[in-house]
């Protein structure tokens, strides 16, 4: 039987780096993980074993680090771009490199009021979240910034009723629930002379005001006002696209204990939950 080999890519992944960089008594810290595929001419590794042109993932592995410490730069997005850009300049078996980061969240403890210049607590589950795509023939790299793991919940100001009814439907109407979510968000830069910091805090403001004092009606309606918001903060972004699983929060039955349900005791579910999608995208400007 005749067989062709439609894709191939290959690379490192869970590469996990810690660069401090040291600016006189001010340390920034930035803690990443690094996954790397190479596309490019390597079908006769899959073809006959023949190695040759494979450039090793232990290799690629090694390149993190030694990039890292010959580079000087402020975000994930400006490493991705590095990282991406190093392997089709350096391999000419290399056509295509695509570079995914997350960077953890480290803030500085407060000292007497004051942030330290050396010291650090752990931010919260969130990461920051960088793609780079860099291909060879003089083509652009391609550049998605984004958010990972974003805890958001309110208390309040959160309906979800009037939605279709038939015999599976159990759930009743709610006019006042909680609301919580986790925000995994992508977009899309259109310029990579970018202030790549500057841009994912006007993004991060946007969506957590919006969440925060827009009432819900659901999480449809609330995707699409933050990523309203968001393309309205930040003109150096196109799309921005997100994915909202709902983090449930059950009213808890208290009947069978003479005690009435307020609105204030629950049980946090984690499985199974409904997930939203949607992507945000600029009209012709």
């Amino acid at each position: 039987m005749a067989t062709v080999l439609t894709h191939n890519s290959y690379g490192k992944s869970a590469v996990r780096l810690t660069k401090v960089v040291r600016r006189g008594r001010l340390h920034e810290l930035f803690e990443i993980d690094a996954a790397i595929q190479l596309e490019g001419d390597f079908e006769p590794a899959y073809r006959a074993g023949d190695n040759r042109a494979v450039v090793a993932t232990d290799t690629v592995k090694n390149t993190v680090y030694v990039l890292a410490k010959e580079n000087d730069f402020e975000s994930v997005e400006a490493f991705a771009l590095i990282l991406a850009r190093h392997f089709p300049a350096t391999y000419p078996q290399v056509t295509t490199a695509t570079v995914e980061l997350t960077r953890a969240t480290w803030r500085r403890i407060e000292v007497d009021g004051q942030p330290h210049d050396h010291a650090f607590t752990g931010g919260g589950p969130q990461r920051r979240y960088a793609k780079a795509v860099a291909a060879r023939g003089g083509v652009a790299p391609t550049l998605t910034g984004g958010v990972r793991d974003l805890l958001v919940l309110k208390t309040t100001a959160s309906e979800w009723r009037d939605f279709h009814a038939d015999r599976y439907r159990t759930l009743r109407d709610a006019t006042d629930r909680i609301l919580a979510t986790k925000v995994n968000a992508d977009w899309a830069y259109s310029a990579l002379d970018t202030d790549f910091p500057v841009a994912a805090a006007a993004i991060d403001a946007a969506v957590l005001t919006t969440f925060a004092t827009r009432h819900s009606l659901g999480v449809q309606q609330t995707l699409l006002e933050m990523g309203e918001a968001a393309l309205a903060a930040c003109p150096a972004i196109d799309s921005i696209g997100f994915e909202l699983p709902n983090l449930h929060r059950i009213p808890f039955n208290l009947d069978p204990f003479g005690l009435k349900f307020e609105q204030d005791v629950f049980v946090a579910t984690d499985e199974p939950y409904g997930l939203i999608k949607g992507t945000v995208s600029r009209g012709e400007r």
